[in-house]
């Protein structure tokens, strides 16, 4: 019986972790990838990358209150005077409402901007729209956390 416990207890506990562990969810995993491809884009200044994630009617609304449509978001990629070398997402969270997907998380950039160093940590959230086999950005906000 001793023998037997280890055993039973092994077995209770695996049982539990697999019910408890998220299952995949493909989908969720392709807009988290689609999420940090946005940050490559952005940081490598790659508009065609970023042209093919974002939906003709993109609203953007940065965390200093800038409103930009999708022709003033992708210009104000391409400046001159911003370089983020540094852009990671964490804390994210997918609402898949079908063809409609939220996400929610942090952003932590840093970088040079008008020749100095700059580190920012924002709050965003991003709303996705499926249309056909893509996923396409069409809003996004994001908030300024303090440091």
């Amino acid at each position: 019986m001793r023998s037997l416990l280890p055993v039973l207890l092994l077995l209770a506990t695996s049982r539990f972790s697999a019910q408890t562990s998220a299952p995949a969810d493909p989908e969720r995993d392709r807009i988290l990838s689609l999420e940090n491809a946005w940050n490559q884009a952005v940081q490598l200044k790659d508009a065609a990358a970023l042209r093919m994630l974002l939906a003709p009617e993109l609203i953007y609304v940065d965390y200093d209150g800038t409103l930009m449509n999708k022709v003033e978001y992708l210009d104000s990629m391409q400046s001159s005077w911003q370089h983020p070398a540094h852009l990671v997402n964490d804390s994210m969270t997918v609402h898949n409402y079908g063809s409609v997907a939220v996400v929610n998380g942090v952003c932590r950039e840093s970088g040079v901007r008008r020749g100095k160093p700059y580190a920012l940590i924002e709050r965003f959230t991003d709303t996705w729209v499926r249309r056909g086999d893509s996923w396409l950005a069409v809003a996004s906000q994001s908030t300024l956390m303090n440091q």
